[in-house]
């Protein structure tokens, strides 16, 4: 099983952009994103901190319906 890695929101959001996610708002440091085309995908709340909690980044892949193999792809 593959760790997962440690990486700040910023980055989280553009890995998120590479699987077809866009940026629908931002309310202070937190920042909504949505699938662009597939509606019955969970919409995404990603805090812009320095460093991501595995239990959140954990739930954001679970959300995305993407494994941890494919988001190090995505990196």
């Amino acid at each position: 099983m593959i760790k997962l890695p440690v990486i700040s929101g910023k980055e989280a959001v553009k890995c998120f952009e590479k699987l077809g996610y866009e940026v629908v708002r931002q309310k202070g440091s937190h920042i909504r994103m949505r699938h662009k085309s597939d509606e019955s995908k969970k919409p995404l709340t990603i805090p812009k901190h320095k460093v991501l909690g595995k239990g959140l980044l954990r739930k954001l892949l679970r959300d995305a319906e993407i494994s941890v193999e494919e988001f190090f792809e995505l990196l």
